[in-house]
C-alpha cells in the first residue's frame, strides 16, 4: 500500500463523534495517518459543514480517501456526493464495503454512528481500505459517472 493510500481524512457530526474517535484510534494503531476535521465533541453541529470539508479534500485530490460519519450516514452521503470526483458509499455491512470498492472505486466511506456497532464498524473500515478496485468494465462505468459530471457541472474541470 502506498503512502498516499495510508493517509485518510475523517469527519463526523455530534451523533457519530464517539464512533469517529474509536475508529480514529483503530486507524492510527493500524498505521494510517489521519487528518480529523471534526467535530471534536458531542455538542450539536450541522453535519453538512463537516461532510463538505472531507469531500472537498477528496475532490481536490489532497486525499485519495476519506471517512464520514453521522447518525444514519444518509446526510453525509448526500453532502459528499455533491462534490466532483467523489464517490461516497454508505456501508453498514462487509459485502457493501467490498462491492463499493471493487465495482465503484468508492473514495469516501460513510458510516451511520447510530446504526452500526463499533466492532462491525472496524471490520467495515478495514475491509473497505483493503479491497482494491477491479477496473475493467467497472472503469468504463466510472467514466460514465465522470461524463455525467462534466455534462451537468462543466465548472468542475478536468477529470482527476
Amino acid at each position: 500500500m502506498t503512502e498516499a493510500n495510508r493517509r485518510l481524512v475523517i469527519g463526523c457530526d455530534h451523533a457519530a463523534y464517539p464512533l469517529k474517535e474509536q475508529l480514529k484510534g483503530f486507524l492510527l494503531e493500524s498505521g494510517y495517518k489521519v487528518e480529523d476535521v471534526g467535530t471534536h465533541d458531542d455538542a450539536s453541529v450541522d453535519y453538512p459543514r463537516f461532510g463538505a470539508m472531507v469531500a472537498a479534500k477528496v475532490s481536490s485530490g489532497e486525499f485519495q480517501r476519506g471517512i464520514l460519519l453521522c447518525g444514519t450516514g444518509l446526510g453525509m452521503s448526500m453532502v459528499a456526493n455533491r462534490f466532483p470526483h467523489v464517490r461516497a458509499a454508505l456501508c453498514g455491512d462487509l459485502f457493501s464495503a467490498i462491492m463499493s470498492r471493487k465495482h465503484n472505486d468508492a473514495n469516501i466511506l460513510v458510516l451511520g454512528g447510530r446504526v452500526i456497532g463499533q466492532t462491525l464498524a472496524e471490520e467495515v473500515v478495514k475491509t473497505w481500505l483493503q479491497t482494491p478496485f477491479e477496473g475493467g468494465r467497472h472503469q468504463d462505468r466510472l467514466e460514465q459517472f465522470d461524463s455525467l459530471e462534466r455534462m451537468n457541472f462543466p465548472e468542475s474541470g478536468e477529470e482527476k
